[in-house]
């Protein structure tokens, strides 16, 4: 969780062994495109800063952070993936959409991971405003992307 005290691009360097030779799905939400955009790049270059080769990071795109737990069960069950990286993010709106949405892709992309043995990682923000998503996708609390990549790195040394 980003604070003041704390980064979400700050990590610790304990169990993070070589993924040079893995392979990675990054799934990218096009809803609140300037936040998750962001997420991306973060995402894909803290990968390429561990060591991992361009041509094994391997993007696709959905059209909201609902459709991420989909997606993601069609890449978890490619046998060349080694890890998935779901990245969205939804804003807190006047109505309870965003509890729905965010509930079920929480669920969602955990049912995943529990059913094809897999790292499937939670990138996505759900903060109350605009600024607050920006914060957190490479502004002053750091980039959530950095965050689910280091994170699924060290689901892989697990």
């Amino acid at each position: 969780m980003a604070t003041s005290l704390k980064s979400l691009s700050d990590h610790s360097s304990k169990n993070i062994r070589n993924v040079s030779d893995r392979t990675f799905g990054i799934i990218v939400s096009e809803w609140n495109e300037e936040v998750t955009e962001s997420l991306f790049s973060g995402a894909y270059q803290t990968l390429l800063d561990h060591g991992v080769k361009k041509e094994n990071i391997f993007r696709k795109n959905v059209p909201g952070s609902f459709e991420l737990s989909l997606a993601s069960q069609w890449m978890a069950q490619e046998e060349g993936i080694d890890a998935v990286i779901c990245l969205g993010c939804v804003i807190q709106g006047e109505t309870k959409h965003f509890d729905f949405i965010c509930d079920a892709v929480a669920h969602g992309i955990t049912n995943v991971s529990l059913k094809y043995n897999k790292p499937v990682i939670f990138g996505v923000l759900t903060p109350n405003t605009q600024q607050q998503a920006l914060d957190r996708a490479g502004g002053k609390h750091g980039n959530k992307g950095d965050e689910a990549a280091i994170t699924a790195i060290k689901m892989l040394g697990f």
